[in-house]
């Protein structure tokens, strides 16, 4: 029951066995929880959602590695942590607002996220290399997150 459960929420509901590109399509599938969570509740709800889903990603994460190997395909938990962090710096723009601009930031949070996580550049490689253990696999899309959520905040300043 442990590990159903487990692999339940490291694959965000089934969703990391998807065929192809688990981590784009976990990814994908933050997005309209983030536009839910900074539209409604702005930073705050889209930090504590980030926090609440680390935690709980790692004790899931923790148990599927007893089965598999080091940050298997099917864990998109992480992805899900990371897009969301994506987006924490932006959500004071993207609180209460769907406009044209909400959309840029989505979109641009959405690559961003999936550039620096595919690519593993600085601590985010570092964090996939060196950190053997469930912390390592949901760190390194916590780096990639907040790499992008940096940049996107930028962006965020220059259109809004």
């Amino acid at each position: 029951m442990k590990k159903k459960i487990s692999y339940f929420i490291a694959s965000m509901f089934g969703g990391g066995f998807f065929p192809v590109a688990s981590g784009t399509a976990g990814s994908l599938a933050t997005v309209p929880v983030a536009v839910c969570l900074a539209y409604w509740g702005g930073f705050k709800a889209v930090l504590l959602a980030s926090i609440l889903i680390y935690f709980f990603g790692v004790l899931a994460t923790k148990e599927v590695l007893k089965h598999t190997s080091h940050d298997p395909s099917l864990v998109v938990i992480d992805e899900t942590v990371g897009q969301l962090l994506s987006f924490l710096f932006v959500s004071p723009f993207l609180y209460q607002s769907l406009g044209c601009q909400s959309v840029i930031l989505y979109v641009c949070g959405f690559a961003l996220f999936r550039l620096f996580d595919i690519t593993k550049p600085s601590l985010v490689g570092w964090a996939d290399e060196k950190i053997h253990n469930a912390h390592g696999v949901m760190l390194d899309d916590v780096f990639a997150g907040l790499f992008a959520g940096v940049i996107l905040f930028l962006i965020a300043w220059m259109i809004c």
